[in-house]
């Protein structure tokens, strides 16, 4: 018997039996992230839900890696309300293996989704590597009717005419308006585009808002904050997104933390009502640990947020405060405190919220209990412009509680 070769295979069985035990423990693993994504919570403003939502995202319909059901499957794992399947109508990534059809992805989710608690919107992309460049087209009636005379080749392939007139440009813009849609710009200012015009947002974009095609504008793309992109919406005054452009599976790219999402403040979870939200601009950006809002959205979203008691004690004679900040959100809020009195043992004020705990500051050096005073935050990862985080103040009104 040769020895050597036998020894050569028991240590092969071992490493496999090694590689199927440790399967176990990693399956348990995915699904324990899978459930804790599920449980995200955010709260609801006064009068609104807050919807979870991904706007821009492909499938083997167009570059994308994974069959519509998957998103489907993948939306659901991650607790989301409301995606669309945001096909390029000008690129077919496996043009021998699927028919082009840009609604089928739509149809093929939509029926994915029946009885399940998941709205699934019609959507496209126009993608010309020249101005205006990427744009999302939301509530689509027909993806398939979209012009797209500005290409020579779309299989496997993105060529362009040699000689491209602004109408051609302009077309399936036309269309999307013809057809109610709502159209955003896609992650401004990438550098891979062929561009003439060195602008971000250039003369084509302002023809575009004065024809009230463009009303948004993607802040957030794949989880990476883009300040052009802020600086744009607040400039223009447009409707802000946060979206994967997922193309392959999300949980491999965000499994240690959340995927980048869209929260819509709708009336109701219904097309209409989102629609109507993203038409009045009531999104909030969610990516990483950082909030992205206009000022009063974020105010109201934060302030959702926390519940907020105060307890008067003694403590060797010394009066104090106790102010308790209850975070009810799976959102770690990075504060700066200050109050007409010291904030004890924390430097400069600077402390986390912990999500869903709550967090215990004391004033001290008071001669006589308030009847209210206020306490002033900063939350430094909410952003309400590109150079300004979240300033708020609360009236802290106490009650007699002693030791």
């Amino acid at each position: 018997m040769n020895y050597s070769m036998l020894k050569k295979q028991i240590i092969c069985l071992m490493r496999v039996q090694l590689l199927a035990a440790l399967s176990l423990f990693v399956i348990p693993v995915s699904r324990a992230q899978q459930k804790a994504e599920n449980k995200i919570m955010l709260p609801d403003i006064p009068g609104y839900r807050t919807l979870k939502c991904d706007f821009h995202m492909h499938t083997v319909f167009s570059d994308g890696h994974v069959w519509p059901s998957f998103r489907v499957n993948e939306a659901l794992r991650d607790g989301l309300d409301v995606i669309s399947l945001t096909e390029h109508i000008d690129y077919e990534g496996f043009p021998d293996e699927v028919k082009r059809n840009y609604n089928k992805s739509f149809e093929i989710a939509a029926e994915a989704a029946k009885g399940k608690d998941l709205l699934v919107i019609r959507g496209a992309e126009i993608s010309p590597r020249v101005s205006p460049y990427h744009h999302n087209a939301l509530f689509l009636k027909d993806a398939n009717v979209f012009p797209t005379e500005y290409m020579k080749d779309t299989k496997k392939t993105f060529v362009m005419k040699d000689q491209i007139s602004k109408q051609q440009l302009l077309a399936p813009f036309l269309e999307a308006q013809k057809q109610g849609a709502f159209v955003f710009y896609n992650h401004p200012g990438y550098a891979w585009w062929d561009k003439k015009d060195t602008a971000i947002f250039t003369g084509f974009h302002k023809d575009l808002l004065d024809r009230g095609i463009l009303k948004g504008v993607e802040v957030v793309n794949s989880g990476v904050y883009n300040i052009i992109g802020h600086k744009i919406a607040m400039q223009y005054d447009l409707t802000m997104f946060c979206n994967t452009d997922e193309h392959y599976d999300s949980f491999a790219r965000y499994y240690k933390t959340h995927r980048p999402l869209t929260l819509v403040l709708a009336k109701e979870k219904t097309e209409a009502s989102v629609k109507e939200a993203l038409l009045e601009k009531r999104t909030v950006l969610y990516f990483d640990d950082y909030l992205v809002a206009r000022k009063d959205l974020a105010e109201a979203f934060f302030r959702a947020s926390l519940d907020i008691s105060t307890e008067r004690n003694v403590r060797k004679g010394e009066h104090i405060l106790l102010v308790k900040i209850c975070n009810k959100s799976s959102i770690p809020y990075r504060v700066k405190l200050s109050a007409d009195y010291n904030v004890e043992q924390l430097p400069l004020g600077q402390t986390t919220l912990t999500p869903n705990d709550t967090t215990t500051i004391t004033l001290k050096a008071m001669w006589k209990y308030p009847e209210k005073t206020p306490l002033r935050i900063t939350v430094q990862n909410i952003l309400v412009s590109p150079d300004e985080a979240l300033n708020i103040e609360y009236q802290i009104y106490t009650e007699e509680k002693r030791k």
